[in-house]
């Protein structure tokens, strides 16, 4: 079996690692490290969960010498603020004893300090798309000594509609560099980026695109509607098994929703995360999920990729993602690193055909369980479960004496289209005043 001190990486990232506690590479690990080494451009195609950051930085840092330069030689973009700082605390993890000097940039947080801190001086960046564009636009982040182009979860960027920035930053950059782009998925879109932008790039695969991993247990309920996956859901949070769970659905506002239910009977042992939180919300939710302080986090599909959120117990999605693909990245937070998971789905009718299509994705059928008895069962439906069918209104008009209908024009919008000036009728002129008219003529005479 492969250990990290096969790779032969420098004593400075090997003090790291071992710091941190790791012995063998995870398999995208070892596969990629040679291509990446080798220069050429690479596409690499992962499932979550796999150790993609530590592919990338490691063959990165193996190379790393000394430049006496102040602009960025390294450019990672990734699509989510929380993965940003995610992927930034990893470079400080393994540069501990190394002078690589790194910056994360992200919206939602003042640009002018992220100006100071790139007038200062740095080696790696760290973005996102929409923040890194915004800052080369004033001219403050240049590419000119880009010599690496990372670009992890980069399906997501473009599912996230990212691609005009993405593009954008493509074209500013100079020809002369390494490409090096991770993806869960192969999308027709990240396709066309490949062949437009990039030479040839070698594919490394580590997994067909939708294949589960085989540590996490999965489960599905059949449920009537919302409410009763509330019941549900509170069901399971009695028993103390499920100690780290984070919970999906499919919208900020029944995040929001949800939590609420939840602060009812579980008072703050639950923090909600998406994209209307404010960023320092965001990252202090996220602080004290890690640190065991919160026992679960209900989200979006903002968290749903990337993230090494570490001994996710339990995944529920209280609503059925709207593609097969998410559904692998949500379930991927929980099994990670050799460890269990469990995955559990609660499935309204409406999102059974989504369930059928994500089984013959994965091929694999998913076991089906029943309600437990002592769960009440709603009836009512919230309102965006209910069907709106559309109501056509009969404007009523008042009928005039006599029986019509409609009541007639007054004579002022009784006009009739003539066509062009030249077709109309003169204008009749208002008669003038005969007495008005003597005295200017008088007037007249006078001059």
């Amino acid at each position: 079996m492969v250990i990290f001190e096969h790779l032969q990486l420098p004593l400075s990232v090997q003090k790291a690692i071992d710091e941190l506690g790791f012995t063998h590479p995870t398999p995208i690990q070892v596969k990629a490290l040679p291509v990446i080494l080798s220069g050429r451009d690479v596409m690499a195609i992962a499932q979550t969960g796999t150790g993609k950051t530590f592919a990338y930085l490691l063959p990165l840092l193996k190379q790393w010498k000394f430049q006496k330069i102040d602009t960025p030689r390294v450019l990672i973009l990734v699509p989510t603020r929380e993965l940003v700082v995610q992927v930034h605390e990893e470079i400080e993890k393994l540069t501990k004893y190394m002078s690589v000097r790194s910056l994360a940039v992200y919206g939602g947080v003042n640009i002018n300090t992220q100006k100071a801190n790139i007038y200062e001086g740095l080696d790696i960046v760290v973005g996102t798309p929409g923040r890194v564009m915004d800052l080369a636009l004033d001219n403050v982040l240049r590419f000119d000594t880009v010599q690496k182009l990372v670009i992890d979860e980069f399906d997501e960027i473009l599912n996230l509609g990212f691609r005009v920035q993405l593009t954008s930053i493509l074209s500013m950059m100079k020809a002369k560099r390494q490409n090096i782009l991770f993806s869960a998925t192969m999308t027709e879109e990240v396709d066309e980026i490949l062949d437009e932008y990039f030479e040839f790039p070698e594919e490394v695969s580590l997994a067909p695109s939708g294949t589960p991993l085989e540590k996490i247990e999965q489960r599905v309920y059949h449920v009537p509607n919302f409410l009763t996956k509330i019941n549900l859901l509170k069901h399971f949070l009695e028993d103390d098994a499920y100690s780290r769970i984070l919970i999906f659905v499919n919208s900020k506002r029944l995040a929001d929703f949800v939590l609420e239910s939840l602060e009812e009977d579980f008072p703050d042992q639950f923090g909600a995360i998406h994209s209307n939180k404010t960023q320092n919300y965001r990252l202090n939710t996220m602080e004290l999920f890690q640190n065991g302080e919160l026992r679960g986090i209900v989200t979006t599909d903002i968290m749903a990729r990337g993230l090494d959120i570490s001994d996710i117990t339990h995944v529920i999605n209280l609503q059925f993602p709207e593609t097969s693909e998410q559904y692998i990245h949500r379930i991927g937070r929980t099994g990670r690193a050799d460890k269990e998971g469990i995955a559990i789905s609660f499935i309204v009718p409406k999102e059974e055909e989504d369930f059928i299509e994500t089984e013959v994705l994965m091929q694999k059928e998913v076991t089906i369980l029943p309600i437990p008895e002592e769960v009440h069962i709603e009836e009512r439906r919230l309102e965006f479960e209910k069907d709106h069918k559309k109501v056509k209104f009969l404007l009523k008009r008042p009928k005039k004496e006599g029986g019509e209908a409609f009541h007639e024009k007054s004579d002022k919008n009784k006009k009739v289209n003539l066509g062009g000036p030249g077709k109309r009728t003169p204008r009749k002129t208002a008669p003038r005043n005969r007495a008005v008219e003597k005295k200017r003529a008088a007037k007249r005479k006078k001059r």
